[in-house]
């Protein structure tokens, strides 16, 4: 029991999917923005390079879950 209340919270603690898109469209409008200097702007890259790879993961999670669905109904 105590295992699943960790792996729990750490699911928890990362972004869904959604959220890391979200936070990915604020860093870019962040990003278009003027006024950002060149250390915020780096800052801000590595953060959205970060989620990105996030997104990327848990999109191809998602299509391996697809794919198995479809090969067990067949």
């Amino acid at each position: 029991m105590q295992e699943m209340n960790v792996e729990n919270n750490t699911e928890r603690e990362r972004p869904s999917f959604e959220q890391a898109l979200k936070e990915l469209e604020h860093i870019v409008q962040e990003l278009e923005k003027d006024d950002v200097s060149l250390e915020r702007s780096i800052e801000l890259y590595q953060k959205g390079v970060e989620l990105s790879k996030k997104c990327s993961d848990l999109l191809e999670k998602a299509e391996l879950k697809i794919q198995e669905v479809q090969s067990s109904s067949n």
